[in-house]
C-alpha cells in the first residue's frame, strides 16, 4: 500500500466531513475501501491469469489512481497477452453484474437510472464497478485495452514495433486526459501523466530486451571492480567509495564467491549511525541474484529490474563472481546499442 493512498484516505475523510460530519466522513472511507477492495480482485484477475502461463506477480501496489500488479514478465505471445489484460476487467464484470443482480435491479427499469442506482451503498459500488470496466477497457496503452491494442498490433507489426505505437496512442490519449482533468478533475491529471511515463517506460523496457536479447551477459557486464572482502568493515567501504567511482562493492569470501552487495546507501546510513567499524557483512544486501557467464543479457537485465539492491552478478563455472550489472551501467549500455543500432554498426561496434 502506497503512503499516498493513506493520504487518499484522510483527504476522503476530511471532505465528507466537512459536508455531513462524522457519518459522512465514515461512509466514503468505507466506499473508498470497499472500491479499493474490488481493484485489488481486479489485479488478483491479473495475477491468476498470468500464473495460467507460469508467470508469478512478486506484490501488488495499491495508488489513489489504482492497483498495480507487478508481474515478473509480460507474456509476450499476444493471444496470452489478451487473456492477462482482460482478466483484471472481467473481475469487474462479473462483480457488477452480481451485484446488480442481487439487487433485482435487472427485474425492475425503473430502478436503473443512475439516480435511483445511486442510493444505495452496494449500488454505488456496482456503478463504481462498471466505470472501472470501462475505463480499463480504454486503449491507452499500458492499462488493460492499450494492453489489448498492443497485442493486437504484435500480431501484424511485430513485439517491438507494436509496443513503440501502442505508447505513443497511449501517450496521445494522456494528453487529453490531462486536458480534461484541468478542468476541474485533478485525480484525471494523475492519471495521464502515470500513463504517459509508464507507457514511455514499458516501451523503452522492451526497446532494451530487443536490444539485448541474443548477447551473452559478459558483453555488458562490468569488469573493473573493487571488492570487499568478508573481514571489511564500513569504514573499509567507505575509503572504496572515496577511491572509486564505484556505488556499490560485492562481498566476496576467500574462494572470489558473491556473498552479497554493500550499497552507498547502506555505508552512509553505517556512518551517520557512528557503526563505522560495523562489519561489510552485516550492512550489505544478502538476496543479490548471480547468473552464469553464459546467461542472456535479455535474462539478466530482466532480472537486474527485479533486483532488490539494483546488483546482478556474473560468476563462472566455479562460482566466482567476474562482473556484474547495475541499472546505470546497463541504462548505458542501451544508449550505446541503440546508437550503433541506428548507425548500422551493430550491437557495440561488433
Amino acid at each position: 500500500m502506497h503512503i499516498t493512498f493513506l493520504l487518499l484516505l484522510a483527504w476522503i475523510a476530511a471532505v465528507q466531513w466537512s459536508r455531513g460530519g462524522a457519518q459522512e466522513a465514515l461512509s466514503g472511507v468505507l466506499f473508498i475501501l470497499v472500491l479499493f477492495g474490488c481493484v485489488l480482485l481486479h489485479e488478483f484477475g491479473h495475477i491468476w491469469a498470468a500464473r495460467r502461463y507460469g508467470i508469478r506477480t512478486p506484490d501488488v501496489t495499491l495508488l489513489p489512481i489504482g492497483g498495480v500488479a507487478a508481474l515478473e514478465r509480460m507474456p509476450e505471445k499476444p493471444s496470452q497477452e489478451i487473456v492477462v489484460a482482460l482478466a483484471g476487467p472481467a473481475v469487474n464484470l462479473v462483480i457488477a453484474v452480481v451485484l446488480i443482480a442481487a439487487l433485482g435491479l435487472r427485474f425492475d427499469p425503473a430502478q436503473m437510472s443512475l439516480d435511483a442506482l445511486q442510493q444505495t451503498f452496494l449500488a454505488q459500488v456496482a456503478i463504481a464497478n462498471v466505470v472501472l470496466l470501462v475505463f480499463n477497457l480504454i486503449p491507452a496503452f499500458p492499462m488493460d485495452g492499450g494492453r489489448v491494442l498492443r497485442a493486437l498490433l504484435a500480431m501484424r507489426l511485430g513485439y517491438a514495433r507494436g509496443t513503440k505505437v501502442a505508447a505513443g496512442i497511449g501517450q496521445i490519449l494522456a494528453v487529453g486526459f490531462a486536458f480534461l482533468g484541468f478542468m476541474g478533475n485533478p485525480i484525471l491529471v494523475l492519471i495521464a501523466v502515470f500513463i504517459f511515463l509508464a507507457a514511455a517506460g514499458e516501451a523503452g523496457m522492451v526497446e532494451a530486451r530487443e536490444l539485448t536479447r541474443g548477447h551473452p551477459v559478459t558483453e555488458g557486464m562490468i569488469t573493473a571492480f573493487e571488492p570487499l572482502g568478508v573481514t571489511a568493515t564500513a569504514d573499509d567501504a567507505a575509503a572504496l567509495l572515496l577511491r572509486t567511482t564505484q556505488q556499490e562493492f560485492p562481498v566476496l569470501d576467500g574462494a572470489g564467491r558473491l556473498r552479497g552487495v554493500v550499497t552507498r546507501k547502506a555505508i552512509i546510513e553505517a556512518l551517520r549511525e557512528g557503526s563505522g567499524a560495523k562489519p561489510a557483512l552485516e550492512i550489505m544486501e544478502a538476496d543479490v541474484p548471480a547468473v552464469p557467464a553464459s546467461e542472456d543479457l535479455a535474462a539478466a537485465a530482466s532480472l537486474l529490474r527485479r533486483s532488490r539492491a539494483g546488483f546482478v552478478g556474473v560468476v563462472d563455472r566455479s562460482g566466482r563472481l567476474i562482473g556484474y550489472l547495475t541499472p546505470e551501467n546497463l541504462s548505458e549500455l542501451m544508449m550505446i546499442g541503440a546508437s550503433r543500432d541506428k548507425s548500422g554498426t551493430g550491437w557495440l561496434g561488433g
